[in-house]
């Protein structure tokens, strides 16, 4: 049984996969700062400084100006704000996933080979082609 799984663990795509699980954890810290720090601001700005994170509903308890004062005192909070985040979070993500794939998939993409020359026969060929069209 530990033979078998040394193979399995040590196969190819195994290994592929932990990498990009890694990756994957590594590059989601970057796109939350991207998200958050450089995509948001602008965008609350261009709305009159409104901070998507602040945008709550209070189903139970008491309401208060901010979600940070509202969860502190126990009150029972829908965060859309928070979603919109994580939607443009997802977003980014996907825009860079898609353009990650697609550069790889140029560089997978052979170059169009030039044709080789024709044979002796086809020039053959051609030429009495060419000789009946006169």
């Amino acid at each position: 049984m530990w033979q078998e799984f040394k193979k399995f663990a040590m196969r190819g795509n195994v290994i592929d996969l932990a990498v990009g699980v890694v990756i994957g954890a590594a590059f989601t810290g970057i796109v939350n700062s991207l998200v958050k720090d450089v995509i948001m601001p602008p965008i609350g700005w261009l709305m009159g400084g409104i901070d998507f994170s602040e945008f709550f509903f209070v189903l139970k308890g008491p309401h208060l100006a901010t979600l940070a004062d509202a969860q502190k005192a126990g009150a029972v909070t829908i965060n859309y704000g928070l979603f919109i985040n994580t939607i443009i979070n997802f977003i980014v993500v996907a825009i860079a996933l898609f353009i990650l794939i697609r550069a790889i998939n140029r560089l997978k993409t052979p170059t169009p080979e030039t044709p080789a020359e024709p044979s002796e026969e086809v020039l053959l060929l051609r030429d009495i082609r060419d000789a009946l069209k006169k």
